[in-house]
Parts: C-alpha cells; structure tokens; sequence
C-alpha cells in the first residue's frame, strides 16, 4: 500500500531540524526500500515549511509509525502531519524521474476535495511530472484529492495540473529532491 506523509514544520522548529538532521537521514535509511519520493518543502525565501515522503508500507499502521516515530516528530518540530493512502498512477519513483535531481524549480502540489474524482488520470504531457496520484481514505477507495510532485516554471503551471474547481483547496509548495546528496 502507498502512503502519502506531510509533515508540515512548526514555526522557528530550523534550529532544532537542523540538530536532529542525521537522526532524521539515518531513520529515512532505514525506509530506503519503501520509499518512492521524499524531500523538503519551502517558501519562495527557502523558509523551510514541512517535508514530503511517499512510501509504499505494509499497512496504515506502519504508515503512522513511519510518520510519528520520526525523530523530528517526537522532538516537536512538526505541527502537524497529514497521512493519506494513495496510488502511484506513473509506477515509478522520484529516482526514475529522467530530469534527475537538479535543474528547473520543483513543486508540490496538493489537491484537497471531496465527493467525486477528479484527475485521477495524469495529464497528456507528463515528462514534467515526478510524482502523480489520488489522495485516498483508509479505505483505498474513497477519494480525497491529489498530491504531485513536478517540474515547472512556476508556481502557477504547477497549480494548472490539477482541476483548479474540483477541489475546496490547492496548495503549492517549492520542494526539493530529498536524501543524502
């Protein structure tokens, strides 16, 4: 099963990020296996303001055990973490991506609604999407929106992937490729 994790960063929590830097590398390590796209998300002044990972894990319990063992969780630097099932629509990982790692402004976009679905099918052009797929329940059938990673050329294009009037809210987030470099 995939999972979709957003930790969403608690306000002046860099300091204590930055401390709790290795302990975070070496537990995302230990998921190197599971894990199809992770990175940091910032403002356009690179504010620091969450971090993605979708992972594909076992069950919803080993999802919210990823999520809230993180060694920034337990040491508070997250305000909050958004934990939704979702499906890997181009069956890659963010590795696969043949832009790499560097080169063009990256984004997160995430798409919340509810009642029907809306782009569960990527668009026709994707050489710019790194990561695409439905927001799901628990369930793994009830839809909840959309979350993609992509190149673009800003953050508007990026927002323009999504359906902007089948969802309640539309966030776009800067984001990098995450790991060890």
């Amino acid at each position: 099963m995939e999972f979709f994790c957003y930790h969403r960063d608690r306000r002046d929590s860099l300091a204590l990020r930055e401390e709790l830097l290795e302990a975070h590398w070496s537990y995302m390590d230990g998921y190197a296996e599971e894990m199809i796209a992770r990175g940091p998300t910032f403002l356009d002044d690179d504010t620091r303001t969450g971090s993605v990972h979708i992972l594909d894990l076992p069950d919803a319990t080993a999802a919210r055990a990823f999520a809230f063992d993180e060694p920034c969780y337990q040491a508070g630097a997250y305000r909050d973490v958004m934990i939704r099932r979702w499906r890997n629509v181009l069956g890659r990982t963010m590795w696969d991506f043949h832009g790499g790692r560097e080169g063009g402004d990256r984004y997160l976009v995430i798409g919340l609604g509810a009642g029907e679905a809306a782009d569960l099918t990527p668009p026709a052009e994707r050489d710019e999407l790194i990561g695409y797929g439905p927001l799901l329940a628990d369930d793994g059938v009830t839809w909840l929106g959309t979350a993609v990673l992509l190149r673009a050329s800003g953050a508007d294009e990026a927002r323009a992937v999504l359906t902007d009037d089948r969802y309640a809210d539309i966030e776009v987030h800067n984001w990098a490729f995450g790991g060890r470099d």
